[in-house]
């Protein structure tokens, strides 16, 4: 190619790097900023988006979550986006290196995810089972958050109805939320053994299954741009040397 040529093609791909890391940037804000929102008042936002939330979300915290990717997609944007328009070779290294950690991450907890289902739910059961025994009843957020994922998932605590034994709401009421004795009450020990409902670790795996395709294609498409982000910031990287 001639010098012009060359040239062209370096303008049009800094201007695409900058367009493209300005949108996640964007993105990230507006992500940041539901997370907060569901965090100061999460009860207004479950209000308007809890009949359409995924059901994988309302088993998490969703506002930690939001404001975590948020944050970080406001960081590979300013960096891909600022370090493009300035043409800064540290700015541009950085947005790889990130972009390189957070690629090597997914895969790493996507291994982690197919191989080692169990140990995932040995972890989920250590960390979310404390938070129903301490929070479920107390914390309204929280209580609305669970209550609307056991009513639609048709599911009953991580695991099953023995999450609440010896926690706030059982002590308080006597009897176990209502979900896990198929919307019967009152529902005490010897119905909910009965009904057997699920966990809902059980039947959010079962959904994820099911919809393994489409989280694939997903899963590969994010993939996808990754790489391309990354092979861009290096071209950009690459090609100051010669200007």
């Amino acid at each position: 190619l001639s010098p012009g040529a060359k040239m062209g093609c370096f303008t049009f791909i800094k201007v695409m790097m900058i367009l493209f890391n300005l949108a996640i940037f964007l993105s990230g804000g507006t992500l940041l900023g539901v997370g907060i929102w569901v965090k100061v008042d999460g009860e207004s936002f479950l209000n308007i988006f809890g009949a359409l939330s995924s059901s994988i979300l309302q088993v998490v915290n969703v506002a930690y979550l939001l404001i975590v990717i948020g944050a970080i997609l406001l960081v590979i944007g300013f960096l891909g986006c600022y370090g493009a328009q300035k043409e800064s070779k540290c700015l541009l290294m950085m947005f790889f290196s990130v972009v390189l950690i957070i690629f090597i991450a997914e895969v790493a907890a996507a291994v982690v995810a197919l191989v080692f289902t169990g140990l995932a739910e040995t972890l989920l059961t250590g960390l979310v089972t404390p938070l129903l025994k301490e929070k479920y009843g107390v914390d309204k957020a929280f209580t609305e958050i669970w209550n609307v994922t056991m009513t639609e998932v048709h599911c009953c605590g991580l695991n099953n109805y023995t999450d609440f034994n010896n926690s706030y709401f059982y002590e308080t009421h006597s009897s176990y939320p209502r979900q896990c004795c198929d919307m019967q009450e009152p529902c005490n020990s010897t119905l909910a053994a009965e009904m057997a409902v699920e966990g809902c670790f059980k039947q959010i795996l079962e959904e994820i299954r099911t919809n393994a395709g489409v989280a694939g294609g997903v899963a590969a498409g994010i993939a996808a741009l990754e790489i391309a982000a990354m092979a861009v910031s290096m071209y950009l990287y690459c090609r100051l040397d010669e200007k």
